[in-house]
């Protein structure tokens, strides 16, 4: 019995993630997944005027 041949999964963009959370102080980091690949790297920075 023959085994499907699987896609290679592409690597995850770690270093753009890291840095995305490293760049802001107080906000949120989203990551927007199509098809189980990362897409898109979002980052909302919230300031806090105390």
């Amino acid at each position: 019995m023959e085994s499907k041949p699987t896609k290679p999964e592409p690597p995850l963009p770690l270093p753009e993630i890291e840095a995305a959370i490293r760049s802001i102080r107080h906000g949120v980091v989203q990551i927007i997944i199509q098809d189980g690949v990362v897409v898109q790297i979002d980052k909302t920075e919230k300031q806090r005027l105390r």
